[in-house]
């Protein structure tokens, strides 16, 4: 008996606030950022460094602290394999330029490190509890994604994908557009971007937001995270999700529930028809390589 009431008073311990507990904040948001095997530490440096300067920006800062609430929760993690997850900052209520300044010394302050595969999808499964388990009851949830390649290990992006869209979770993307060469050889992926926009992102006025290279990573990242805070994502209708030739600022959204939708409004509706390639290239592309360079095929 004793044995048991200590079980249920762990439970009891463990279990998050109830919502009426938690302080609200007009956005809970997670970035999950890349450090897959193609991306090398000066790389991984620069990504970084691009989400440390957004965010010591002024724009960004006055952003966060003039929203509904005044205020943000923000979570911080990197991820490769599928099994590959790396929580550098959890979950930080950013409510004043102090805090806001104490989040970034400490992700500056993180060291860097590269692995292996890319599994988006892993990232994706890895993300979902972080919001259920958060001390914070958020208006919107967001779940930010940056990468230089598709996915091609785990299960399929499509899968999680639809998993957190069901928990009302909305995903924008930001590919990275990276042509330097890749250590194992791996060819770059030239239309990363419309993988990204068919097959990654998903609910109300998700976008992605294309860097052209690593040296265009702050840039790219400023210019999301103001449209994320702020809840002012584009608004275009791309039905035919043709980027064009000129990929530098562009930007790809799904369209915003119309007025009068309920709020527990179907997330799962808002996706781009699959990708023409078909969402699994990424892991077909990965075992046409090494089978063709080295005669196997990765585990």
């Amino acid at each position: 008996m004793a044995r048991l009431l200590c079980l249920l008073a762990l439970l009891l311990f463990a279990a998050p606030a109830p919502a009426q507990d938690r302080k609200e904040v007009d956005v809970a948001l997670v970035l999950a950022v890349d450090i897959s095997g193609s991306i090398d530490p000066d790389e991984a440096r620069l990504q970084r460094e691009g989400y440390v300067e957004a965010f010591r920006d002024p724009v960004i800062v006055k952003a966060i602290l003039s929203g509904n609430h005044g205020r943000i929760a923000v979570a911080y993690f990197e991820w490769s394999d599928s099994w590959v997850q790396k929580l550098l900052v959890d979950w930080t209520l950013l409510d004043s330029e102090a805090a806001i300044a104490g989040f970034t010394a400490r992700l500056s302050e993180a060291p860097i490190s590269i692995a292996r595969r890319t599994s988006i999808s892993g990232a994706i499964r890895y993300a979902i509890p972080m919001f259920s388990s958060s001390p914070y009851e958020a208006e919107r949830k967001v779940l930010d994604i940056s990468g230089d390649g598709s996915n091609n290990d785990g299960g399929l992006v499509t899968d999680l994908r639809h998993e957190a869209l069901k928990d009302r979770i909305v995903i924008n993307g930001l590919p990275i557009m990276n042509d330097r060469p890749n250590p194992f050889g791996f060819p770059s992926e030239n239309d990363l971007d419309k993988y990204y926009l068919h097959c990654v992102t998903g609910g109300p006025r998700s976008f992605v937001e294309v860097a052209t290279n690593f040296e265009d990573f702050p840039r790219a990242v400023r210019k999301k995270l103001l449209q994320e805070v702020a809840d002012i994502g584009p608004r275009h209708d791309f039905d035919t999700g043709d980027l064009g030739t000129e990929r530098h600022g562009v930007q790809l959204a799904q369209a915003a529930p119309r007025r009068g939708n309920r709020a527990d409004d179907d997330y799962t509706r808002f996706v781009r028809p699959e990708y023409e390639l078909g969402c699994d290239i990424g892991e077909r592309r990965s075992r046409d390589f090494w089978q063709r360079r080295f005669g196997v095929t990765p585990d």
